[in-house]
């Protein structure tokens, strides 16, 4: 299996995975699966990966007309449509807006900062989708959602982190060096975060790719 074909399998799953951190969600990621999955090959290729049958069962159904452009169908969310919060709404009332806002002035961008912000009860009211439900929440107070917006990159970053530790440590398999190519743009804007280590790291990616054809 050619490497650059595993290398598209591969965003394309993470997009999958990713949608409700996107922009445009479905109606955005539906178009790049359809546009980049018209080789034969790359749907071989998702057949591999772990849930690529879910995504190869949806962009099925784009292509027939069964999926409208903008949605997907309940079956096929990823991670059994837990990323899509806990059904109670995108609402905080004044208290929890102003707990919010106490809680950002004071927040450190580090793994028990992360943590503190985690287990505020209303954020975990929002499930696994906190990060872009409060997003929407603060859509309309510019100056909290710059402080959140601190908050998220530094989940991502720390996301970045564990899954570039562990990408290092583990044989390179042509699975990984797939995925290390396909998220080498969040390692490339994360790892420098953490100084020297994140460097050091950062160069051992881009050694595991190098022979990239």
């Amino acid at each position: 299996m050619q490497q650059r074909t595993l290398v598209t399998a591969q965003r394309l799953l993470n997009l999958y995975r990713q949608e409700h951190v996107i922009d445009g969600g479905w109606a955005a990621v539906n178009e790049v699966f359809l546009r980049e999955s018209d080789d034969k090959n790359v749907m071989t290729a998702l057949a591999s990966l772990p849930t690529g049958s879910k995504l190869i069962k949806h962009i099925t159904n784009l292509r027939n007309g069964k999926t409208p452009m903008d949605s997907i169908e309940a079956d096929l969310l990823p991670y059994g449509g837990l990323m899509f919060g806990s059904g109670t709404g995108t609402v905080l009332t004044d208290d929890e807006l102003e707990q919010l806002k106490a809680a950002l002035d004071k927040f450190e961008t580090t793994p028990e900062g992360l943590e503190t912000i985690k287990q505020i009860p209303f954020i975990k009211r929002f499930g696994h989708n906190w990060i872009d439900n409060i997003k929407r929440v603060l859509a309309n107070d510019n100056e909290t959602l710059a402080k959140w917006d601190v908050v998220a990159r530094t989940d991502k970053a720390y996301h970045a982190w564990d899954l570039a530790k562990r990408l290092v440590s583990e044989p390179l398999t042509e699975r990984n060096r797939a995925q290390i190519q396909a998220d080498m743009l969040e390692f490339e804007t994360y790892l420098p975060m953490f100084g020297e280590p994140g460097k050091e790291i950062l160069a051992k990616l881009r050694s595991f790719i190098s022979s990239l054809q």
